[in-house]
């Protein structure tokens, strides 16, 4: 692979007066890792510890008519085991709707129905294999077409649910676990305006996580009060920590969540998973540690999964190519139960049309409940899925029109002073999509479609090439009362310890908190140290990791963190050099006068306190503390999705160009181009890292990836057997990423976060180049090899 990169240069960031923010220092954790020092919860071992296995439903949909656990227990080195009938206990994070252990009826084949907690892993498994279970299947419902008819509830009890009211809308006697509908203007109108109507419909699967390290978590519950310590591989330890004070109705006080190092997330791992088994298992056991190690095959199968869809759009254009009206229904496949499926819902609900100036729009977002293994967070958080929607539809738009796509988009895109399909108007710091479409476009040298002539030029040498082109957007998607903050304690030699709450998974995170903290403070950066085992006892709150929202809200905490921490350097040292504090400033690690530079006061002599040569001390432990709040957010009104519920949006777009083998159906990605406009980049080889880890993985969503379900609900692909990853022979030959810098004017100097979106719309863009090359448009995902060569035969007949 050859790697471009495109952007502002580090010559240009120094003349900017940038010190930190924009350069490309390692990451603070890199030698820990590359070493193998970096100690993750599957390396841990506590003194007594018990394992524990989990045992699977072969039914997708089931009665439970008896459980049979006697000879389990009987079993020498078996220490506890627990059925869903011991465990009256509900979780969710919007609807409470998931037990901990299936407890009347499984509702997807690899839902755990019982566990067993042992002195060692094979003894656990031994004792699995002597547990009886009756079952009385019952009729699945496994599509979202099964779903919507509602002859089959999921959830009879739906309408007791207890859920977030206001926020998700749960439909009566029905399969819908949420309902998010968004309507501007006068659909009617629009499409009466409308000179011509183009209708289609698309669909994609499930898709796996696949992080490097799999869900893995150890518990000890003091067996003499309600205290718990949970070590877990988790993206949100304060979400933990508050689903199960709500849960088992204790404090949040007495749960403490550590996360230490952690393998990859990619949303699999935010919301609260195998936590609440680990707590039940250890109280059983007598306050002794228990284990809970997911293995690949439960990744897949019991584990959540990234939601399907359905996406049907209708859409009405003038000739001259204006969009006037556009009606969207993305039916989405949750799966057994809500997790994060209802706010993916809702995120595509208000970001669902893409970057689009649509006057006239009704939206309806779906989430239903299936007999599948169940939905969560996903890097791109739906965008990805709903831009495989509407980055094709808008392809197909501009083929009806006979128009360049490119020219297609360019006549429509959220521009300043638009407004969004929620009513939020687009300001001159919004970040400017157009930009990042003219880049690509230009990256790749784009001409328009090929003509049919040339198309079938190209096929007589069995090798045929297309372009393509897609633009994106997302915001982060979070309640509007979002906070997060940050703490600086300096030692005695001017060391700074800075205390987050987020989790460093492998994005970065930490290297650019400590680049930005350094740029304020003035000072060298090997000075600044992220402390990284994140412990909910000791560490101040954030919300969770996910949504792109962290170089955003954590760096303007930090930048408040870091600006408490000179307050209270300068109003010391004001006292000592007898000055306003006004008249201080700092760097170089020193306050010191503004017009007498010869009066300075270092950082170090202000850390514990400022001595007089009498002895006499003034000030103290310099400890900075800085918070970040959501701004000017709302909730959406339920009737139309009218409302903010953006923090800032990060727009992209892609540009790729592929080759196709006619005969085999091969498709060889030869160049994506992919810009952003991130509004100041904060580290250069991060970002590059975050674009090439996107792009990577979206190939795997548009190629390769998919959950198979037999006619019985039977998940038939639990493996790396056959359910592939892209590996270093997908990578395309050239990935060219590109900033664009347009400042946020709320941001931390000026950023946007971009890890989420490089994953999106690059199935779309891949498609439309297909199209490009073949003449074929595909409506379904992956674009395997199979579905190219039965897409060329169609075309033949």
């Amino acid at each position: 692979m050859t790697l471009v990169m495109e952007g502002r240069s580090e010559g240009a960031m120094r003349e900017a007066g940038y010190r930190y923010v924009g350069h490309s220092p390692d990451r603070q954790e890199a030698l820990e890792k590359v070493t193998g020092r970096a100690r993750y919860v599957h390396d841990m071992e506590l003194p007594g510890m018990l394992y524990a296995k989990m045992l699977h439903s072969p039914y997708a949909h089931a009665e439970i008519l008896s459980l049979d656990v006697s000879e389990a227990k009987a079993l020498p080195g078996v220490k506890a085991v627990l059925t869903g009938r011991e465990l009256p206990y509900l979780l969710g994070l919007y609807m409470v709707d998931k037990p901990i252990l299936a407890q009347h009826k499984v509702r997807y084949q690899g839902e755990p129905v019982a566990a067993v907690a042992a002195v060692d892993t094979r003894t656990a498994a031994k004792a699995l294999s002597l547990i009886k279970v009756e079952y009385q299947p019952l009729p699945a419902v496994l599509s979202v077409e099964e779903a919507l008819t509602g002859g089959v509830l999921v959830h009879e009890d739906i309408n007791t649910l207890d859920y977030v009211k206001g926020v998700f809308f749960p439909q009566p006697n029905s399969n819908i676990a949420s309902w998010h509908k968004t309507i501007k203007g006068d659909i009617q109108k629009g499409f009466a305006q409308a000179e011509l109507t183009i209708e289609n419909e698309w669909r994609l699967p499930q898709v796996a996580h696949v992080p490097l390290e799999t869900h893995v978590v150890i518990v000890q519950a003091d067996p003499y009060s309600p205290k718990v310590k949970i070590w877990s591989s988790s993206q949100s330890p304060f979400a933990v920590r508050n689903l199960l004070a709500k849960a088992f109705g204790i404090s949040r006080g007495d749960i403490t969540v550590v996360v230490p190092y952690i393998g990859g997330g990619f949303g699999g791992k935010a919301g609260i998973h195998l936590e609440p088994l680990g707590v039940v298992l250890s109280r059983v056991c007598q306050g002794r540690p228990v284990k809970i190690q997911a293995t690949r095959e439960e990744e897949f199968n019991q584990l959540p999964t990234r939601e399907g869809l359905r996406g049907r759009v209708k859409t009405g254009v003038t000739k001259d190519g204006k969009i006037v009206a556009e009606e969207i229904y993305f039916d989405w496949d949750g799966g057994a139960y809500a997790d994060y499926s209802v706010n993916v819902g809702r995120a595509a609900g208000y970001a669902g049309a893409g970057p689009y100036e649509i006057p006239n729009i009704e939206l309806h977002s779906r989430t239903l409940y299936t007999n599948k293994v169940f939905g969560t967070a996903y890097r791109g958080f739906g965008h990805l899925e709903t831009h495989w929607v509407i980055e094709r539809q808008m392809d197909l738009a501009a083929q009806a029109l006979e128009m360049d796509p490119y020219e297609f988009r360019m006549k429509n895109l959220l521009r300043e002073g638009a407004t969004t399909i929620t009513g939020e108007k687009i300001t001159a710091h919004s970040g400017c999509v157009d930009q990042c479409l003219e880049a690509v476009a230009k990256e790749i040298a784009w001409t328009g479609y090929q003509s049919a002539a040339e198309r079938e030029k190209a096929f007589k040498t069995g090798k045929v090439r297309g372009k393509g082109l897609a633009v994106l957007h997302k915001a982060p998607a979070m309640p509007p009362n979002t906070s997060t903050s940050a703490i600086m304690q300096m030692d005695e030699d001017g060391t700074v310890r800075l205390l987050l709450g987020a989790i460093d998974m492998g994005q970065g995170a930490y290297t650019t908190m400590a680049q930005i903290a350094a740029e304020v403070l003035d000072m060298p950066l090997e000075k600044v140290k992220v402390i990284w085992e994140n412990d909910t006892d000791k560490n101040p709150y954030d919300w969770q990791t996910v949504a792109s929202k962290y170089t955003f809200m954590g760096g303007n905490a930090v930048i408040r963190c870091a600006q408490d921490l000179l307050r209270q350097m300068k109003e010391v040292a004001a006292c000592v050099l007898r000055c306003p504090v006004d008249e201080l400033t700092h760097g170089n690690e020193r306050i010191r006068h503004i017009q007498h530079q010869d009066k300075a006061i270092a950082f170090k002599d202000l850390a514990l306190g400022y001595a007089y040569q009498n002895g006499t001390g003034i000030g103290g432990p310099l400890i900075g503390r800085g918070v970040y709040m959501a701004e000017g957010l709302t909730n959406l009104d339920p009737a139309t999705g009218q409302g903010l519920p953006a923090l800032d949006w990060t727009y992209g777009a892609h540009g790729a160009e592929i080759e196709i083998d006619v005969e085999t159906g091969e498709i060889h990605v030869l160049k994506i181009a992919s810009a952003f406009d991130v509004g100041q980049v904060i580290n250069r080889k991060l970002a590059v890292g975050q674009v090439v880890g996107g792009v990577i993985q979206g190939l795997g969503s548009a190629l390769i990836e998919g959950y198979k379900y037999s006619p019985e609900g039977r998940l038939l692909n639990p493996s790396f057997t056959d359910n592939k990853i892209p590996t270093a022979k997908d990578i395309p030959d050239r990935v060219v990423p590109i900033f664009i810098e347009n400042p946020q004017r709320d941001g931390p100097f000026g950023a946007r976060g971009v890890g989420e979106h490089p994953m999106i719309s690059v199935p779309s863009v891949l498609a439309n180049a297909v199209y490009d090359a073949l003449g074929v448009n595909f409506y379904e995902l992956p674009l395997s090899p199979e579905r190219i060569v039965s897409g060329l035969a169609r075309q033949k007949e």
